[in-house]
């Protein structure tokens, strides 16, 4: 028996290989072989996939060839590029040669590169093809109509050719035996009646059309036609702005439904729990209001649901979510809901990721949810959540990677002793009560890679375990604590190191080459910065981010700043250090923002910093800075903030300065400079614009990594102190919307240029303590967003502009100690303002002033315009009569023979009016005598008596 047996599996064995070298040495036929050939001619290979191709070898043992196994005719290619790389990237064009393999059913072209041809119309007259795929093949233009040839096409997968529209959509309804659709990234707006097409294809299973630019999900019809065929709908990243359509809810196979990253309004409605075979929805990043419907209880077989950044209101959940025992994946953060987190989410026994962060839920963590023994990653950070956590809401969470309880009161309540049963790799605790100790548990965790503890109540000396503990981790973030320790003899291995705002003491630590963003701004660390900068590497740093600010470091920066090449940020302000800025510092050519403020740096910008050709801020304020502003400061474009103020700069504000188009605050103040404003500032585009949030500029500023888990980065943002309004404050997360022009405390002359008005989006103009003379622009009022306007200090004169009345904004105003005069316009924002804010102008008067205005002083407003409009009158009146009266009489006096024919002409007009006179006087007594009996006014000495 046991014989037999052996030898029915050696004729099985036997058979097969028979089998398989019947295959490998199946006759192919020339025409095709020659045909691939041809085909082969027309791409490049760069790594040989096709070397096999030859005419020695039969073309059915060709890579990517498939034969019939009894014609031997091919009937199958696949060439698709399976590297992720794309080093076997095939490159060129299509060869009609493709039409004499007559029997082809399946072509696989996907991810090569067919530099941005037009799919060749030859392929619809392919008709054997069942499959086609040309996804990410770098295809461009219009895909051609004769694609509907292809009757007996099942699946055909064009997406992934952004470069591809479709201008009319109807032959893809040609396409009866249609099963897969995947047109993913390509443009098919033009065509609005694109569902009704599709809808005509009763075979669909699969329809993928993301990032189609689609705007319309109504059918003409009212109904579609795949009804009971379709299995995956995905439509993400569209336009679609409508409520979610009735037809949707009728598609009663449907297993996945993908409407993310779109705009979709309204509601989610009750009858989504049609889709009773549903696993997979997604309707994320849309624009959904209301509550979560409780028919999404009845979703038996879901398993991951996505809801998250949306507008969803009310309590968390219904209940009749917790009956999803499939479910393992909830995302539902980002959105409005509130009250506690319902405990029926403990029954989810296969959750594995709950994200919930980011609402405004409230309550304390439900005990329960310490059950969930698949729970991978748990988000609630950002919500109203409190009470205590203790080991018990851990005892079950063995497979717990992520934690995120960030801004929240939730206190932790653990022995000193404990050990988790569990191995976190990312830890968010931002805000929560974790102290006053330090939490020892932590040295259990030997897979971390990200520790997040902001403002956790940490009081005392980090332990002596710690620093070697934390070396392998990627990302440390200990600030706003009161931790305390002497750094000198520390080593900081990790990538991203923040301590901000703790106690630590002594010199600064040694950085490994590995780090990339150091930051421990206000602490207590001392010694010379020249020992830090100066520390040996075994190879190049990858410093992008230091910030030493705020500490008690001294000494001169020295020549080392040149081993720092990588660096975008240094921040070394509010120290004790002096001497020269050194030149090595425009080594740093990848410097995007430079603060060396409230230190005692002395001498001059060194011309070095040229070099920094992406710098987009200076900040060198309060220091001992002297000579002239910089010309070359034209060539920075980049340039966003100037910050020079409390420092002996001299000379004029150079006009290039007008160049750097991108500037939004330019703080000079308190310098000696001299000579006038420049007149060119309203070429300053940033400054000339209305702040936009949209519009960031400021953004080449911000630093940010993606910390590899969902949507985590880490970021570093500039901030700024500045005079705003007579008092200092911090500007950080709002500073990309700042504009402000501070110039006080100089001695610039002349007067306010009137171009300065058209610096539309200024809020800040401070010009006081000059030397200012002339009149306050008349159109100042343009500049509605200004909040903050100083002008006190000079020799301004004459009256306040009515202008002023426009800027609405407002809320501080200093014209005091000038030689204004007149009225104070009359508005009820002005007369708000204390009468401190106008003294020491003599002539002005009425509110806020005590002084009234008498009626000489008289109103201003319009009647002051219709006064200066008489007074001009009569200046040009005068001018006429002047310029007239001596071109006549100066002309004749010049001219003899011009007086004596004017003379004559004037004789000539004489004898004419008098012998006119004459015989008009004749004639009238005449008429007069006829009907009168006496007329004693024509006498002229002599008595008529009438007959």
């Amino acid at each position: 028996m046991i014989m037999r047996n052996s030898e029915l599996i050696m004729v099985v064995l036997l058979l097969a290989v028979l089998s398989l070298c019947k295959t490998n040495s199946l006759a192919c036929n020339e025409r095709e072989k020659h045909a691939l050939l041809r085909f082969k001619q027309y791409l490049t290979d760069p790594t040989n996939r096709l070397s096999s191709w030859s005419l020695t070898e039969g073309c059915c043992g060709w890579a990517g060839v498939r034969c019939d196994n009894v014609s031997g005719r091919v009937f199958e290619l696949h060439l698709g590029n399976t590297e992720d790389s794309g080093t076997s990237t095939l490159v060129g064009k299509l060869s009609p040669a493709l039409l004499e393999l007559e029997h082809l059913k399946f072509l696989n072209l996907s991810l090569n590169d067919f530099r941005g041809t037009p799919i060749p119309i030859f392929l619809g007259s392919m008709s054997s093809l069942t499959y086609l795929n040309l996804w990410g093949a770098s295809f461009g233009g219009l895909i051609p109509h004769q694609l509907g040839n292809l009757s007996s096409l099942r699946q055909l997968y064009l997406g992934g050719n952004s470069g591809l529209y479709v201008d009319n959509f109807s032959w893809i309804s040609l396409l009866s035996s249609l099963e897969s659709l995947d047109l993913g990234w390509i443009d098919l707006h033009r065509d609005i009646h694109w569902l009704d097409y599709v809808s005509l294809l009763s075979s669909l299973s699969e329809l993928y059309l993301p990032h189609c630019q689609l705007n319309n999900m109504i059918s003409s019809q009212g109904y579609v036609n795949f009804t009971h065929s379709l299995t995956v709908l995905s439509l993400p990243s569209n336009n679609f702005s409508n409520n979610m359509p009735n037809w949707l809810f009728n598609l009663s196979s449907l297993l996945v439904l993908d409407l993310s990253d779109n705009a979709l309004v309204g509601q989610i409605p009750s009858t989504i729990s049609n889709l009773h075979n549903l696993n997979y929805l997604n309707l994320s990043v849309n624009l959904l209001i209301g509550r979560i419907p409780e028919s999404l209880g009845q979703l038996k077989h879901l398993e991951i649901l996505s809801m998250f950044s949306n507008f969803l209101c009310g309590p968390i959940i219904p209940y009749q979510l917790g009956n999803l025992s499939f479910l393992s994946y909830l995302d539902l953060h980002r959105n409005k809901l509130n009250g506690p987190i319902p405990s029926q989410l403990g029954n989810l026994s296969s959750l594995s990721y709950l994200y919930l962060h980011s609402n405004e839920l409230n309550g304390t963590l439900p005990r329960n949810l310490g059950l969930l023994s698949n729970l991978v990653a748990l988000r609630i950070g950002n919500n109203s959540i409190e009470g205590t956590i203790s080991e018990v809401n851990f005892a079950k969470l063995s497979k717990l990677k992520y934690l995120d309880m960030h801004l929240t009161s939730v206190v932790f309540n653990v022995s000193h002793n404990w050990i988790p049963p569990l191995q976190l790799q990312y830890i968010f605790l931002r805000g929560c009560k974790l102290g006053p100790k330090f939490p020892v548990w932590l040295q259990t965790q030997r897979f971390l890679q990200t520790l997040k503890l902001h403002n956790v109540g940490i009081v005392g000396t980090v332990p002596k375990w710690f620093w070697m503990w934390a070396s392998s981790i990627h990302t440390i973030y200990l600030g706003y604590n009161q931790i305390s320790g002497n750094l000198s003899q520390v080593l900081i291995n990790s990538t991203n190191f923040d301590a901000d705002s703790n106690r630590f003491v002594g010199q600064l630590p040694h950085l490994s080459p590995n780090v990339v963003l150091f930051s421990i701004a206000n602490n207590s660390l001392s010694g010379r910065i020249s020992s830090f900068l100066c520390q040996k590497m075994n190879e190049r740093s990858k410093l992008r981010i230091l910030d030493l600010s705020n500490n008690a470091l001294s000494g001169e920066l020295g020549h080392c700043l040149m081993r720092w090449q990588s660096l975008t940020h240094l921040n070394l302000g509010s120290n004790n250090l002096s001497g020269e800025i050194p030149e090595s510092i425009g080594s740093l050519f990848s410097l995007k923002a430079l603060h060396l403020h409230n230190n005692s740096f002395s001498g001059r910008i060194p011309l070095s910093l040229n070099n920094c050709t992406v710098l987009g801020l200076i900040d060198f304020a309060e220091n001992k800075l002297t000579g002239n502003i910089p010309s070359w400061i034209e060539e920075r474009t980049h340039l966003m903030v100037i910050r020079l103020r409390s420092n002996e700069f001299f000379g004029d504000i150079p006009q290039q300065i007008c160049r750097l188009s991108s500037l939004i605050i330019l703080d000079l103040a308190n310098n000696r400079l001299s000579g006038s404003i420049p007149r060119c500032l309203n070429n300053i585009s940033a400054m000339a614009t209305i702040p936009s949030a949209i519009d960031d500029k400021f953004s080449t500023l911000k630093f940010s990594i993606y910390l590899g888990y969902q949507e985590d980065y880490l970021g570093y943002r500039e901030d700024l102190i500045l005079v705003v309004k007579g008092r200092k404050s911090t500007y950080s997360s709002i500073l990309p919307l700042v504009r402000i022009v501070d110039l006080s405390c100089n001695n610039l002359s002349t007067g306010i240029p009137i171009e300065i008005s058209s610096l539309f989006g200024l809020q800040s103009l401070n010009l006081s303590r000059n030397h200012l003379m002339g009149r306050i622009p008349e159109k100042i009022g343009g500049m509605k967003y200004l909040e903050s306007l100083d002008l006190s200090n000079n020799h301004l004169s004459g009256e306040i502009p009515q202008s002023i009345t426009n800027l609405t904004f407002l809320s501080y105003l200093d014209l005091s100690y000038n030689n204004l005069s007149g009225r104070i316009p009359s508005s009820t924002q002005l007369q708000s303002f204390n009468a401190l804010d106008f003294i020491g102008n003599p002539e002005l008067c009425g509110a806020p002033l005590l002084k009234n205005c008498t009626e000489n002083e008289g109103p201003q407003g319009d009647e002051n315009v219709e006064g200066s409009e008489r007074s001009w009158f009569y200046i040009g009146m005068a001018t006429g009569f002047i310029v007239g009266f001596w071109g006549v009489c100066g002309s004749l006096l010049c001219k003899r023979a011009w007086r004596c024919a004017y003379f004559e002409f004037l004789n000539n007009i004489k004898d004419r009016v008098y012998v006119v006179t004459a015989l008009k006087w004749s004639w009238v007594c005449y008429h007069f005598r006829r009907y009168h009996m006496i007329s004693l006014g024509c006498l002229r000495g002599e008595q008529y008596i009438l007959q």
